[in-house]
Protein backbone atom coordinates (compact mmCIF):
# COMPACT_ATOMS: atom_id res chain seq x y z
CA UNK A 1 0.00 0.00 0.00
CA UNK A 2 2.79 2.28 0.79
CA UNK A 3 5.39 1.42 -2.41
CA UNK A 4 1.45 2.59 -4.34
CA UNK A 5 0.92 5.63 -2.53
CA UNK A 6 4.83 6.30 -3.49
CA UNK A 7 4.78 5.93 -7.10
CA UNK A 8 1.24 7.83 -7.55
CA UNK A 9 2.92 10.87 -5.62
CA UNK A 10 5.84 10.38 -7.75
CA UNK A 11 3.67 10.23 -11.20
CA UNK A 12 1.80 13.63 -9.64
CA UNK A 13 4.70 15.55 -9.35
CA UNK A 14 7.10 14.47 -12.14
CA UNK A 15 5.80 17.18 -14.07
CA UNK A 16 7.02 19.95 -11.64
CA UNK A 17 10.44 18.22 -12.29
CA UNK A 18 12.79 20.91 -13.92
CA UNK A 19 14.48 19.34 -17.12
CA UNK A 20 17.77 17.59 -16.47
CA UNK A 21 19.70 18.34 -18.80
CA UNK A 22 19.98 22.07 -17.99
CA UNK A 23 20.58 20.82 -14.20
CA UNK A 24 23.48 18.47 -15.92
CA UNK A 25 24.77 21.31 -17.71
CA UNK A 26 24.98 23.62 -14.46
CA UNK A 27 26.70 20.83 -12.17
CA UNK A 28 29.25 20.52 -15.08
CA UNK A 29 30.07 24.15 -15.01
CA UNK A 30 30.30 24.54 -11.18
CA UNK A 31 32.50 21.54 -11.96
CA UNK A 32 35.09 22.85 -14.18
CA UNK A 33 35.01 26.13 -12.25
CA UNK A 34 36.03 24.24 -9.31
CA UNK A 35 38.74 22.32 -11.32
CA UNK A 36 39.85 25.83 -13.08
CA UNK A 37 40.51 27.11 -9.55
CA UNK A 38 42.37 24.64 -8.23
CA UNK A 39 44.26 24.60 -10.79
CA UNK A 40 45.54 28.38 -10.80
CA UNK A 41 46.13 27.80 -7.01
CA UNK A 42 48.27 24.83 -7.90
CA UNK A 43 49.78 26.44 -10.36
CA UNK A 44 50.57 30.01 -8.35
CA UNK A 45 52.23 27.62 -5.45
CA UNK A 46 54.48 25.87 -8.40
CA UNK A 47 55.46 29.61 -8.99
CA UNK A 48 55.74 31.17 -5.64
CA UNK A 49 57.78 27.77 -4.94
CA UNK A 50 60.39 29.05 -7.16
CA UNK A 51 60.41 32.31 -5.53
CA UNK A 52 59.62 31.94 -1.74
CA UNK A 53 61.22 28.29 -0.91
CA UNK A 54 64.12 29.85 -2.77
CA UNK A 55 63.86 33.11 -0.44
CA UNK A 56 63.42 35.60 -3.12
CA UNK A 57 59.96 35.88 -1.72
CA UNK A 58 61.01 37.44 1.18
CA UNK A 59 62.24 41.04 1.67
CA UNK A 60 64.67 40.89 4.19
CA UNK A 61 67.17 43.62 2.58
CA UNK A 62 65.04 46.58 4.09
CA UNK A 63 64.99 46.96 7.65
CA UNK A 64 61.23 46.07 7.86
CA UNK A 65 60.58 43.24 9.74
CA UNK A 66 59.35 39.62 8.19
CA UNK A 67 55.26 39.79 8.89
CA UNK A 68 53.91 37.61 11.52
CA UNK A 69 50.62 36.80 9.53
CA UNK A 70 49.21 35.38 6.46
CA UNK A 71 49.53 38.57 4.66
CA UNK A 72 53.13 38.30 3.16
CA UNK A 73 52.37 38.73 -0.24
CA UNK A 74 49.97 41.75 -0.10
CA UNK A 75 48.23 42.45 -3.83
CA UNK A 76 49.36 45.76 -4.97
CA UNK A 77 47.50 47.82 -8.27
CA UNK A 78 50.87 47.35 -10.14
CA UNK A 79 50.99 44.95 -13.35
CA UNK A 80 53.45 42.17 -13.32
CA UNK A 81 56.42 42.75 -14.96
CA UNK A 82 56.76 42.55 -19.05
CA UNK A 83 60.22 41.22 -20.25
CA UNK A 84 62.75 38.53 -19.05
CA UNK A 85 63.61 38.61 -15.61
CA UNK A 86 67.20 37.83 -13.52
CA UNK A 87 67.24 36.47 -10.04
CA UNK A 88 70.32 36.04 -8.51
CA UNK A 89 71.28 33.73 -5.52
CA UNK A 90 74.02 33.61 -4.06
CA UNK A 91 74.91 30.29 -1.50
CA UNK A 92 77.20 31.68 1.32
CA UNK A 93 79.15 30.39 4.19
CA UNK A 94 78.44 32.40 7.06
CA UNK A 95 79.43 30.57 10.23
CA UNK A 96 82.05 32.70 12.50
CA UNK A 97 84.92 30.84 10.92
CA UNK A 98 84.38 32.67 7.75
CA UNK A 99 85.28 36.03 7.74
CA UNK A 100 84.40 37.74 5.31
CA UNK A 101 82.03 34.99 3.93
CA UNK A 102 82.37 34.38 0.15
CA UNK A 103 80.05 33.23 -1.91
CA UNK A 104 80.49 29.21 -2.61
CA UNK A 105 77.71 28.93 -5.15
CA UNK A 106 76.36 31.94 -7.61
CA UNK A 107 73.15 30.76 -9.49
CA UNK A 108 71.73 33.41 -11.77
CA UNK A 109 67.69 32.46 -12.19
CA UNK A 110 66.68 33.52 -16.07
CA UNK A 111 62.98 33.45 -16.39
CA UNK A 112 62.23 34.47 -20.48
CA UNK A 113 59.72 36.67 -21.35
CA UNK A 114 57.74 34.26 -23.28
CA UNK A 115 57.54 32.53 -19.69
CA UNK A 116 58.19 29.36 -21.12
CA UNK A 117 59.96 27.76 -17.50
CA UNK A 118 63.08 28.97 -15.67
CA UNK A 119 66.61 28.66 -16.39
CA UNK A 120 69.16 27.91 -14.06
CA UNK A 121 72.91 29.52 -14.77
CA UNK A 122 75.63 28.31 -12.55
CA UNK A 123 78.43 30.90 -12.55
CA UNK A 124 81.31 29.48 -11.15
CA UNK A 125 83.11 31.12 -8.19
CA UNK A 126 86.49 30.88 -9.32
CA UNK A 127 85.91 32.45 -12.55
CA UNK A 128 88.35 35.55 -13.38
CA UNK A 129 85.77 38.59 -13.29
CA UNK A 130 86.01 42.68 -13.25
CA UNK A 131 85.30 43.73 -9.63
CA UNK A 132 83.72 47.07 -9.16
CA UNK A 133 86.19 49.07 -7.39
CA UNK A 134 88.24 45.95 -6.98
CA UNK A 135 90.18 44.93 -10.14
CA UNK A 136 89.85 41.07 -11.46
CA UNK A 137 89.60 38.52 -9.14
CA UNK A 138 87.46 35.53 -8.43
CA UNK A 139 84.07 35.67 -8.80
CA UNK A 140 83.23 34.76 -5.06
CA UNK A 141 85.79 37.48 -3.79
CA UNK A 142 83.41 39.92 -4.67
CA UNK A 143 80.80 39.11 -1.96
CA UNK A 144 84.06 38.90 0.60
CA UNK A 145 85.20 42.22 -0.62
CA UNK A 146 81.18 43.78 -0.23
CA UNK A 147 80.74 42.49 3.49
CA UNK A 148 83.70 43.28 5.01
CA UNK A 149 83.36 44.41 8.58
CA UNK A 150 82.80 43.36 11.89
CA UNK A 151 78.84 42.41 10.81
CA UNK A 152 79.81 40.95 8.00
CA UNK A 153 77.19 42.65 6.13
CA UNK A 154 75.20 39.95 3.51
CA UNK A 155 73.47 42.97 2.03
CA UNK A 156 76.18 44.81 1.01
CA UNK A 157 78.11 41.60 -0.27
CA UNK A 158 75.08 40.87 -2.34
CA UNK A 159 75.19 44.35 -3.89
CA UNK A 160 78.70 44.34 -4.72
CA UNK A 161 77.96 40.94 -6.05
CA UNK A 162 75.32 41.93 -7.99
CA UNK A 163 76.94 44.83 -10.00
CA UNK A 164 79.50 42.56 -11.12
CA UNK A 165 77.62 39.84 -12.25
CA UNK A 166 75.20 42.31 -14.04
CA UNK A 167 78.89 43.86 -15.70
CA UNK A 168 79.76 40.17 -16.07
CA UNK A 169 77.07 39.12 -18.16
CA UNK A 170 75.58 42.59 -19.44
CA UNK A 171 72.20 41.93 -17.76
CA UNK A 172 69.98 43.31 -15.09
CA UNK A 173 69.61 41.56 -11.61
CA UNK A 174 66.18 42.19 -11.14
CA UNK A 175 65.75 40.51 -7.66
CA UNK A 176 67.96 38.32 -5.66
CA UNK A 177 69.09 36.43 -1.98
CA UNK A 178 71.47 35.09 -0.07
CA UNK A 179 71.31 32.19 1.49
CA UNK A 180 73.89 31.17 4.38
CA UNK A 181 74.09 26.87 5.07
CA UNK A 182 72.15 27.70 7.99
CA UNK A 183 69.06 29.07 6.25
CA UNK A 184 69.21 26.54 3.68
CA UNK A 185 69.25 23.82 6.27
CA UNK A 186 66.19 25.08 7.82
CA UNK A 187 64.30 25.51 4.80
CA UNK A 188 64.71 21.61 3.85
CA UNK A 189 63.93 20.70 6.67
CA UNK A 190 60.46 22.58 6.61
CA UNK A 191 59.45 21.11 3.55
CA UNK A 192 60.44 17.17 4.88
CA UNK A 193 63.86 16.98 3.05
CA UNK A 194 64.32 16.75 -0.73
CA UNK A 195 65.16 14.27 -3.14
CA UNK A 196 68.48 14.22 -5.02
CA UNK A 197 69.62 12.22 -7.84
CA UNK A 198 73.33 12.00 -8.70
CA UNK A 199 75.05 10.71 -11.82
CA UNK A 200 78.38 9.39 -9.45
CA UNK A 201 78.61 9.19 -6.28
CA UNK A 202 80.35 12.42 -4.04
CA UNK A 203 82.47 11.30 -0.74
CA UNK A 204 82.04 14.30 2.25
CA UNK A 205 85.63 15.51 2.82
CA UNK A 206 83.65 16.73 6.16
CA UNK A 207 81.75 14.03 7.60
CA UNK A 208 82.90 11.18 5.17
CA UNK A 209 79.30 10.54 4.20
CA UNK A 210 79.20 8.90 0.63
CA UNK A 211 76.04 10.07 -0.72
CA UNK A 212 75.69 7.45 -3.60
CA UNK A 213 74.76 7.07 -7.02
CA UNK A 214 71.15 7.51 -7.83
CA UNK A 215 67.87 9.25 -5.85
CA UNK A 216 67.82 9.74 -2.41
CA UNK A 217 66.28 11.80 -0.11
CA UNK A 218 68.16 14.53 2.16
CA UNK A 219 67.51 16.21 5.57
CA UNK A 220 69.29 19.85 5.62
CA UNK A 221 72.07 18.56 7.52
CA UNK A 222 72.59 15.99 4.75
CA UNK A 223 71.87 18.66 2.09
CA UNK A 224 74.73 21.32 3.40
CA UNK A 225 77.05 18.80 3.57
CA UNK A 226 76.54 17.64 -0.02
CA UNK A 227 76.28 21.30 -0.86
CA UNK A 228 80.07 22.20 0.18
CA UNK A 229 81.60 19.10 -1.39
CA UNK A 230 84.09 20.02 -4.54
CA UNK A 231 87.20 18.14 -3.11
CA UNK A 232 87.16 15.05 -4.69
CA UNK A 233 84.92 15.42 -7.73
CA UNK A 234 86.63 15.38 -10.88
CA UNK A 235 85.73 18.66 -11.87
CA UNK A 236 85.90 20.21 -8.62
CA UNK A 237 83.99 23.59 -7.78
CA UNK A 238 82.18 23.05 -11.30
CA UNK A 239 80.83 19.93 -10.04
CA UNK A 240 79.63 21.79 -6.48
CA UNK A 241 77.59 24.39 -9.01
CA UNK A 242 75.87 21.15 -10.68
CA UNK A 243 75.13 19.65 -7.60
CA UNK A 244 73.73 22.99 -6.32
CA UNK A 245 71.64 23.45 -9.52
CA UNK A 246 70.16 19.76 -8.34
CA UNK A 247 69.16 20.82 -5.05
CA UNK A 248 67.72 23.87 -6.00
CA UNK A 249 65.44 22.14 -8.59
CA UNK A 250 64.45 19.29 -5.83
CA UNK A 251 64.23 22.52 -3.38
CA UNK A 252 61.47 23.48 -6.13
CA UNK A 253 59.57 20.59 -6.46
CA UNK A 254 59.03 19.39 -2.94
CA UNK A 255 57.51 23.04 -2.07
CA UNK A 256 54.88 22.92 -4.83
CA UNK A 257 54.77 19.23 -4.24
CA UNK A 258 53.24 19.96 -0.48
CA UNK A 259 51.20 23.12 -1.23
CA UNK A 260 54.00 25.31 1.23
CA UNK A 261 52.87 28.16 -0.50
CA UNK A 262 49.32 27.71 -1.18
CA UNK A 263 48.67 27.31 2.19
CA UNK A 264 49.21 30.68 4.58
CA UNK A 265 49.74 28.55 7.75
CA UNK A 266 52.65 26.66 6.64
CA UNK A 267 53.96 29.92 4.08
CA UNK A 268 54.64 31.61 7.45
CA UNK A 269 56.02 28.53 8.62
CA UNK A 270 58.79 28.54 5.76
CA UNK A 271 59.28 32.40 6.43
CA UNK A 272 59.83 31.75 9.76
CA UNK A 273 61.97 29.00 9.48
CA UNK A 274 64.39 31.12 7.31
CA UNK A 275 65.54 33.35 10.52
CA UNK A 276 67.26 36.18 10.21
CA UNK A 277 70.34 35.37 7.99
CA UNK A 278 68.36 35.43 5.14
CA UNK A 279 68.95 38.71 2.47
CA UNK A 280 66.65 39.31 -0.02
CA UNK A 281 66.42 42.68 -2.46
CA UNK A 282 65.61 43.83 -5.84
CA UNK A 283 66.55 46.82 -8.36
CA UNK A 284 63.46 48.88 -8.59
CA UNK A 285 60.62 46.06 -8.80
CA UNK A 286 59.19 45.51 -5.75
CA UNK A 287 59.19 41.81 -4.65
CA UNK A 288 55.34 41.59 -4.78
CA UNK A 289 54.87 42.59 -8.41
CA UNK A 290 57.74 40.28 -9.45
CA UNK A 291 55.81 37.23 -7.20
CA UNK A 292 52.64 37.89 -9.87
CA UNK A 293 55.20 36.77 -12.82
CA UNK A 294 55.33 33.47 -11.80
CA UNK A 295 52.08 32.02 -11.95
CA UNK A 296 52.62 32.71 -15.81
CA UNK A 297 55.53 30.01 -15.80
CA UNK A 298 54.06 27.75 -18.63
CA UNK A 299 56.31 25.19 -16.66
CA UNK A 300 57.97 25.46 -13.27
CA UNK A 301 60.49 22.37 -14.00
CA UNK A 302 63.85 24.68 -14.61
CA UNK A 303 66.71 23.95 -17.29
CA UNK A 304 69.82 23.62 -15.70
CA UNK A 305 72.59 25.29 -17.60
CA UNK A 306 76.77 26.33 -16.49
CA UNK A 307 78.37 29.42 -17.77
CA UNK A 308 80.92 28.24 -20.40
CA UNK A 309 84.69 27.98 -19.41
CA UNK A 310 87.58 27.39 -21.07
CA UNK A 311 89.35 23.44 -19.87
CA UNK A 312 89.08 23.25 -15.80
CA UNK A 313 92.40 20.87 -16.15
CA UNK A 314 94.41 24.19 -17.35
CA UNK A 315 93.41 26.67 -14.59
CA UNK A 316 95.81 27.34 -11.99
CA UNK A 317 94.07 30.17 -10.02
CA UNK A 318 90.96 31.24 -11.83
CA UNK A 319 88.80 29.62 -14.20
CA UNK A 320 88.76 31.71 -17.38
CA UNK A 321 85.51 31.88 -20.23
CA UNK A 322 85.49 29.97 -23.04
CA UNK A 323 86.88 32.23 -25.15
CA UNK A 324 84.37 30.82 -27.90
CA UNK A 325 81.02 29.39 -26.21
CA UNK A 326 80.94 32.04 -23.61
CA UNK A 327 80.56 35.39 -25.76
CA UNK A 328 77.73 33.08 -27.67
CA UNK A 329 76.61 32.12 -24.51
CA UNK A 330 76.25 35.70 -23.13
CA UNK A 331 74.76 36.91 -26.60
CA UNK A 332 71.92 34.72 -26.25
CA UNK A 333 71.15 35.89 -22.52
CA UNK A 334 70.73 39.41 -23.44
CA UNK A 335 68.78 38.69 -26.43
CA UNK A 336 66.62 36.15 -24.02
CA UNK A 337 67.52 33.67 -26.34
CA UNK A 338 68.60 30.51 -23.62
CA UNK A 339 66.13 28.23 -25.27
CA UNK A 340 67.49 27.89 -28.76
CA UNK A 341 70.74 28.58 -27.62
CA UNK A 342 70.28 25.16 -25.41
CA UNK A 343 68.34 23.70 -28.71
CA UNK A 344 72.13 24.11 -30.76
CA UNK A 345 73.99 22.88 -27.04
CA UNK A 346 72.00 20.06 -26.11
CA UNK A 347 75.64 18.62 -24.57
CA UNK A 348 75.99 21.75 -22.19
CA UNK A 349 72.19 21.35 -20.77
CA UNK A 350 73.41 19.82 -17.18
CA UNK A 351 71.09 16.87 -15.67
CA UNK A 352 69.26 17.94 -12.76
CA UNK A 353 66.76 15.25 -12.16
Amino acid sequence: MIDDDLRAAFARHEALAPPAAPVRAAIDRLAATRRRRRQRLRATGVALALVGALGIGIPRLAPDPVATDATLLPATAAPAPAGPLNILLLGVDAEPTQRPPRADSVLLVHIPADRSRPYLVSLPRDLRVAIPGHGADKLNVAFAHGAQGAGPDLADGYELTRRTVAGLTGVRVDAGAVLTYRTLRALTDEVGGVEVCLASPVRSAHTARVFPAGCQRLDGTASVDLLRQRRGLPEGGLDRDRNAQIFAAALIRRAAERDVLTDPAKLFALVAAAGADLVAGTDGTPLVDLVKVLPQLKSAEPVGLSFPVDDPERAIRYVEPDPEAAPEFLAALRADRLAQWAARHPDRINRIR
